[in-house]
């Protein structure tokens, strides 16, 4: 065979594996996701980057954070450019929020203008909040326009499904809304204005998710509109992003509620994650002290009755519980909406009237196991009393603390856990050695 001929066979080889490369990424996303997390980014980049924009978008969504962020700067200019481009906007937005000040300042110069001043508007609006969760790329017509005008608009729309049209004045202030299944069946030369329907619902910007989350329940609703504070339409909200943003808001509470940052991944580079775990445990390790200092008060009570030392753990571990589970339901309550500050008083008698009602039974059977274990009435009497008190308290702590966190402007979820646990161990240390003290004479 000669030298041209094994070229060139060499050339349709090449070809066909291009080719069964290019349908196994496109087919098969997830696990090409998978296959290419173990190249170097580099790597990944330049053979991303060779790709048609719907592949690149289909695997781009099977790559965790970590690697996304690390990976989209790298990308060549045109399929960074596109990518970003087909993103739903609060996606996007989120996407470059999560990448340094350099980088995301390059992704920004790389996209239209006029798309990239909305992108900037979205990051400047405080987080959590309905601006930041805004698509600003909806259609807008005049009231005056025809169906045939919004269908002809509709069908250059190629890259996201649409189901609302939204109906603004010259101003830009919403008029109605129009369902495309209304447009599909109405008649060609009908006017918008004939076909549009008032808004079930209007949201702020600076309004939260959970107002957000509440008033598409509410109403259910698939999309709501943002508009500002003279009416004028700034953009809207779909139900999937909003979806997408609460879930991950709630797994970043319940880290945070620990002491670990909203921003740490599972796979976040160790000295991140030293950075922002090493403050809050250094603060446990002071609050652990004040709690042990407790336990110091009453150290010639636990050296006369060593049984004290063995049962610490008993009060401790429920008043722990105990609050734990009281400070889950007002945060729900806090973050839904069912309950506000103003509610303090009435959630904290419901938890002190929760704490005395399983505090008696808790107790009662503590008691009981206490006396079998060490036929003492008087120790039995103690971890009774103490029981009820602690878990009490307890209680009341875990409605009072994400309330007052909520009162004083921070987060309710933020490192609360800590704070909780150091009042339901002081709690139960002071109670129970407490009351062995007092009560020394029946030990």
């Amino acid at each position: 065979m000669t030298s041209a001929s094994l070229s060139e066979t060499s050339n349709v080889d090449n070809i066909a594996i291009n080719r069964l490369s290019q349908q196994f990424l496109l087919e098969y996303p997830k696990d090409a996701a998978n296959v290419l997390e173990a190249y170097p980014l580099e790597e990944m980049a330049l053979l991303l980057a060779e790709q048609s924009t719907a592949t690149l978008v289909r695997i781009w969504s099977f790559f965790p954070p970590h690697i996304a962020d690390q990976l989209l700067p790298l990308l060549e200019s045109r399929a960074q450019k596109n990518l970003l481009l087909v993103m739903d906007t609060p996606d996007c937005a989120q996407t470059l929020n999560r990448l340094s000040k350099e980088d995301k300042q390059r992704c920004l110069e790389n996209l239209p203008e006029d798309y990239a001043n909305d992108l900037q508007k979205l990051l400047e609006y405080p987080e959590r909040t309905a601006g930041q969760m805004l698509d600003p790329r909806v259609i807008r017509l005049l009231p005056d326009n025809t169906a045939d005008d919004a269908l002809r608009l509709l069908r250059k729309q190629k890259h996201k499904p649409i189901r609302k049209v939204f109906i603004v004045d010259a101003d830009q202030q919403l008029q109605g809304i129009v369902d495309i299944t209304a447009l599909a069946l109405s008649e060609g030369d009908e006017k918008l204005q004939q076909l549009a329907l008032p808004p079930r619902a209007l949201i702020s910007p600076f309004d939260s998710l959970d107002e957000v989350a509440d008033k598409l329940t509410q109403f259910k609703l698939d999309i709501l509109p943002v508009i500002d504070i003279n009416g004028k339409l700034l953009g809207a909200i779909q139900h999937p992003s909003l979806l997408r943003t609460l879930q991950d808001n709630s797994l970043t509470d319940i880290q945070a509620m620990v002491g670990v940052s909203r921003e740490e991944r599972a796979l976040s580079k160790a000295w991140f994650a030293i950075k922002k775990r090493l403050p809050w445990m250094e603060i446990n390790l002071v609050t652990a002290f004040a709690a042990a200092s407790v336990v110091a008060l009453f150290e010639d009570t636990i050296a006369k009755f060593t049984a004290l030392a063995v049962l610490l753990p008993v009060v401790a571990g429920q008043s722990g519980n105990a609050g734990a589970q009281a400070q889950a339901v007002t945060i729900r309550g806090l973050a839904l909406k069912e309950i506000t500050v103003r509610n303090w008083l009435r959630v904290l008698l419901k938890e002190i009237k929760i704490g005395v009602v399983n505090g008696i039974a808790i107790a009662l059977t503590t008691a009981i196991g206490v006396y079998i274990w060490s036929g003492s009435i008087g120790l039995s009497l103690v971890i009774t009393i103490a029981m009820i008190i602690s878990m009490v308290m307890a209680g009341m702590a875990g409605a009072v603390v994400p309330i007052v966190l909520t009162k004083l402007g921070q987060d309710p979820a933020q490192s609360s856990s800590i704070i909780l646990t150091t009042i339901t161990d002081i709690a139960g240390f002071m109670s129970f050695l407490g009351i062995a003290t007092l009560l020394s004479a029946l030990l």
